[in-house]
């Protein structure tokens, strides 16, 4: 039996969308709000701050906040690739890197979150790889239901703490 590589993840869905929309759910403040983030504010290199709905661009820095956790809980990286059309990536704090890579297939959209350069010492195991793999189930699913449906399946009552949607 081959040992378990904790230093990366990959997960994938399949949303019945234009490439195009999905990548702009992930590279606008507008759009990454809409689905995933409480407040997501990018700024260009030299510090100016983006507009709710212009595009990221590779080097801009980015600060995030979730539905569901108080506003000392932060996370700060720089975006390290936006080609405009069907991939991302980012340096997602201390978890590692996160590259999503969507691909056409005619009615639907393949969508593959890769998270790699994961920390292996046994927290990050945990915290990481288990933790950063479960939210990322739930996220991936949330912006499959708002590209299909409509539906918003974030908590954001902060009187719920601890559960799967936020």
């Amino acid at each position: 039996m081959s040992q378990y590589d904790w230093s990366r993840f990959s997960q994938k869905i399949y949303i019945n969308a234009p490439v195009q929309k999905v990548y702009d759910k992930w590279t606008t403040r507008a759009g990454l709000e809409s689905w995933f983030l409480r407040k997501a504010e990018f700024k260009t290199p030299d510090g100016v701050l983006k507009e709710h709905d212009s595009l990221i661009q590779k080097g801009d820095t980015y600060e995030w906040m979730w539905h569901g956790h108080p506003d000392t809980t932060v996370e700060h990286g720089v975006v390290t690739e936006a080609n405009g059309k069907d991939r991302f990536r980012f340096v997602f704090g201390k978890a590692g890197i996160v590259t999503v890579q969507l691909t056409d297939h005619g009615d639907v959209t393949e969508m593959l979150l890769t998270q790699d350069s994961i920390p292996t010492d046994e927290e990050s195991k945990a915290n990481y790889h288990v933790g950063c793999s479960t939210g990322w189930t739930f996220y991936e699913a949330n912006i499959k239901s708002i590209l299909e449906g409509g539906l918003d399946l974030r908590n954001k009552n902060p009187a719920y703490t601890n559960v799967i949607n936020s």
